[in-house]
């Protein structure tokens, strides 16, 4: 069968997938001061941290519309035989519903995947789907095979700026000012896609610290990890000096590095790292 792989400008898609003629990510909405914004698309991710410097109110996002999905998914029929849609988390957007929405109106076969998850492991959701396509699979096991990876992942995050969690709705006013008083560094947890507070840890560095030490006792439990992803806002050096951390517990981990998008600097902040592994 000939597949389209429909998937959100939250994903990182490496250099093996970047430009594949079968992937089409459809833009999420980023709205500065009154103007929206196509992510990736009208504003690069730049171009987003540099207009955040400057505005003296914050972003809001939302998810495209159930029309921008009806369009692709039409305009996609008479090329392939199916599509196969991943999107980020949706306990995290509202981008799967509207997708899902979208699919129901349409007389084929299409798969909407709800990942759990966000940016590059999204994007190896993908990736493990072309691979499985291109050994011959069908498309009902591709299906099977892509969707349990979403139940595969453990993720850590540091958020960046509280404030900005705050007021996208994601921290209580409450939690916010306690947080900010004292100067902790909340480390949450991605669980069945839903961030939630994990460990409550006073200073930075502590809490980079214990997200090391999170990814060190997790090897040590179960040497079969072969690759790690290392998730960062605005931080590249940062990132970097968590990789050679990393690769110093064993030196045949694959490591990648990658930035993530807008919208996730839209409620997190250009400060925020995470760490990401499969667990099988």
């Amino acid at each position: 069968m000939k597949i389209a792989w429909v998937t959100d400008s939250t994903v990182f898609l490496d250099e093996a997938l970047q430009g594949h003629p079968d992937i089409y990510t459809i833009p999420m909405l980023i709205m500065f001061e009154g103007e929206e914004y196509r992510d990736g698309v009208d504003l690069t991710r730049e171009e987003f941290f540099l207009k955040l410097e400057d505005s003296k109110s914050l972003p809001t996002s939302s998810q495209p519309s159930v029309g921008t999905f009806l369009e692709l998914y039409e305009s996609l029929r008479n090329q392939y035989d199916a599509i196969i849609s991943v999107h980020v988390s949706s306990k995290l957007s509202g981008t799967y519903s509207t997708s899902t929405q979208a699919a129901k109106m349409v007389d084929f076969p299409i798969e909407v995947i709800d990942s759990k998850i966000l940016s590059l492991p999204m994007g190896k959701m993908i990736r493990r789907g072309i691979d499985l396509q291109a050994s011959g699979e069908s498309f009902e096991t591709i299906v099977h095979k892509v969707r349990e990876m979403a139940d595969d992942h453990e993720t850590y995050v540091m958020i960046g700026s509280l404030e900005q969690l705050h007021k996208g709705g994601r921290m209580s006013g409450a939690q916010f000012f306690i947080g900010s008083a004292l100067k902790i560094k909340p480390i949450l947890a991605l669980e069945n896609g839903e961030l939630q507070t994990f460990e409550k840890i006073r200073t930075d560095k502590k809490a980079e610290q214990r997200m090391i030490d999170l990814f060190k006792e997790a090897l040590t439990n179960n040497p079969s990890i072969k690759e790690v992803s290392i998730l960062y806002g605005r931080i590249p050096d940062l990132a970097n000096d968590w990789k050679n951390k990393l690769k110093a517990f064993n030196q045949s981990l694959k490591i990648d590095v990658c930035p993530l998008g807008s919208v996730i600097g839209v409620h997190a902040g250009e400060k925020t790292i995470g760490i990401s592994w499969l667990t099988k």
